[in-house]
């Protein structure tokens, strides 16, 4: 740029230093930086604002999507039982699973600090999160089989319970119109008529099953005569193959060892006495005079364990499984927290007097908070959306009683019945629920940011 002096000599004034350098170079930036976010925006536009906006535009049609349905949609949510039962499942889940997943890790996290093994243990409680929640899931529904002799948990219940409380060991026994015996009630079997001392009693009964049998069960013998004595035989009063006689001890009949013979007089025992393994039994000479009685303790059904996926538990064993899963995140996250606490501040507290529960209570817990609200709210996410486990484990008989918003926009969205208007409104409420819980994550995240 020139202009002219008083002595006719020309003056060169240069440009405003920098100016269209640095316009240049800003613009240069803006359009590489968004040259690397347009793909990720575009991705983002695609995957995530466009579906949810059209589910929030869908959500307000009827089930063809032609008619505008208003708020019908979102009424129904809140009026349909099976979706209210989801709604009730999804809070069970929000405030159960995380509290206990947490918790569980805050355990974990702290008494494996100081031990040699402590990495390993913490190995094995992380190692179902290599698992995905199909395989998860496929794991616990063979856990919780009702049957004790595929499902480890009713394996282990059984086991327990066989423990303080045998089971019976002929459950299906009873006797034939044409035997000695009669129902007594509750399940026990009395004789027609009352015995004598010096008589021998026959107590035949069919419906054991030769699995069931005793192995160590001998042939039923005859009982001998005791005098003052009531004797007799209990067994099973059926032969293979047929040939056999009611009422009679046949040479190829086994006695019912083990059973439980009462004697009963007006309403009370007044004796008892156990079959031997051929059958046989004495009683006293207070028998004399009474009924004989076998209890129903002789033919109680066996106990097969906890009806883990019937209607009533099933929503507390899924959440189970879940736990299972997702205590080894939170134990490592803790655990993570845990080694960068200022251990001066325990020592500190242990050389005031503070014993080991009040370190960890007044100290060790609030110093982890931040951690811990981590743990938790992402935990709370998390299961709001928990679908898989739910869909595999639960079996058809009681899916509606485990059933969660996300199994339901499942079931409402898809199938011959399906309804993509209920669908997108479930799809619509999950978001408004999962939003605040993000809203407190990223506030939460922000002020630790300042301190």
């Amino acid at each position: 740029m020139t202009s002219a002096t008083a002595g006719g000599a020309a003056k060169v004034t240069p440009p405003p230093a920098g100016n269209g350098i640095r316009k240049s170079v800003t613009g240069t930036r803006t359009a590489m930086a968004a040259g690397f976010l347009l793909p990720a925006l575009v991705l983002l536009g695609a995957l995530v604002v466009y579906p949810i906006g059209y589910s929030v535009y869908r959500s307000f049609f009827d089930k063809s999507g032609d008619s505008f349905a208003g708020l019908d949609n979102f009424v129904e949510i809140f009026t349909d039982d099976t979706i209210l039962t989801a709604a009730k499942n999804n809070a069970v889940w929000v405030v159960v699973a995380p509290a206990v997943s947490t918790a569980l890790g805050l355990i974990f996290a702290v008494l494996t600090e100081r031990i040699r093994w402590g990495t390993a243990f913490k190995l094995l409680v992380f190692m179902p999160m290599a698992i995905s929640m199909l395989a998860a899931g496929i794991i616990f529904r063979l856990v919780y089989e009702q049957n004790p002799e595929r499902g480890v948990a009713n394996a282990v219940a059984v086991s327990v319970h066989d423990m303080f409380s045998e089971s019976a060991g002929f459950p299906k026994a009873r006797p034939l119109p044409v035997h000695p015996l009669k129902a007594g009630g509750g399940g026990s079997f009395v004789t027609k008529e009352p015995v004598r001392a010096g008589e021998r009693v026959l107590l035949p009964l069919v419906g054991v099953p030769p699995a069931r049998m005793p192995g160590d069960a001998e042939l039923a013998a005859p009982a001998g005569a005791a005098a003052g004595k009531v004797t007799g035989t209990a067994w099973l009063d059926f032969t293979r193959g047929g040939g056999g006689k009611p009422n009679t001890i046949d040479p190829e009949e086994f006695g019912l060892k083990g059973i439980k013979v009462e004697a009963v007089k007006d309403g009370k025992v007044v004796d008892s006495a156990t079959a031997g393994a051929d059958g046989t039994f004495t009683l006293s000479a207070k028998a004399d005079g009474a009924g004989l009685r076998l209890p129903a303790s002789n033919f109680r059904e066996p106990y097969n364990g906890v009806d883990w996926l019937g209607p009533s538990l099933v929503t507390p064993a899924i959440i189970g499984s879940y736990v299972w899963m997702w205590a080894g995140f939170a134990m490592v996250l803790i655990a993570a927290g845990l080694a960068g606490l200022p251990r001066e501040l325990l020592e500190a507290a242990r050389v005031d007097g503070a014993n080991e529960w009040q370190v960890f209570r007044r100290i060790t817990v609030p110093l982890l908070a931040p951690v811990l609200a981590v743990v938790l709210v992402t935990l709370m996410i998390n299961v709001l959306k928990i679908f898989d486990l739910v869909f595999i484990i639960a079996p058809g008989s009681s899916q509606d009683d485990a059933n969660v918003l996300a199994l339901q926009l499942y079931r409402s969205s898809f199938g011959t019945d399906a309804d993509p208007g209920v669908g997108s409104a479930i799809a619509v409420l999950l978001l408004l629920l999962v939003v605040p819980v993000m809203l407190f994550n990223i506030r939460r995240m922000r002020k630790e940011s300042r301190r």
